[in-house]
């Protein structure tokens, strides 16, 4: 992985994880000061809070890539090590649609007259599950090269040893 793509990759993940940072910061000022009154058609604390956690699921992730990449830069990246945060990156996708699923269900009441925008969000539920697979998928991909790469060293000792 080249140095710009690399830093280009960085930027985005300090942006990003600026962004959630300033959510954060909002949806605590919120709650905290109570300057913004329920009017009972939604459960705002209750939205507010999965905001929170949703952005902490977010940061997760972003921890877990800006790992990762580093790895990728010295290139260990085919070593247990990486498992690790690979499985964190599956973790924080999967707890963000299990958040996705709860706000689904908190809207849901409020959407009887038109069911389908619950049924479209469910579907985005869904779809944030899909991307946890994808990320499984490439785990299983990760854990194929490591094993070839331990195979690999074990024949060059071999060969050596032979030499």
């Amino acid at each position: 992985m080249g140095k710009l793509t690399v830093g280009a990759l960085r930027a985005v993940l300090v942006v990003v994880l600026a962004g959630t940072v300033f959510v954060q910061a909002g949806m605590v000022w919120a709650l905290v000061s109570k300057s913004d009154p329920e009017d009972g058609s939604l459960p705002l604390t209750a939205l507010r809070v999965i905001t929170i956690l949703g952005m902490v699921s977010a940061q997760v992730a972003l921890a877990c890539v800006g790992r990762l990449v580093t790895m990728v830069r010295r290139g260990t990246v085919f070593s247990h090590t990486a498992f690790r945060y690979v499985d964190g990156v599956i973790g924080a996708i999967v707890a963000a649609a299990l958040m996705w699923f709860t706000v689904t269900a908190l809207n849901a009441p409020g959407q009887r007259d038109d069911p389908g925008v619950t049924v479209i969000m469910a579907g985005i539920g869904v779809a944030i599950l899909g991307v946890a697979l994808i990320v499984l998928v490439l785990r299983m991909l990760l854990a194929q090269a490591v094993a070839r790469d331990v195979e690999a060293a074990q024949m060059q000792a071999e060969l050596d040893e032979v030499i």
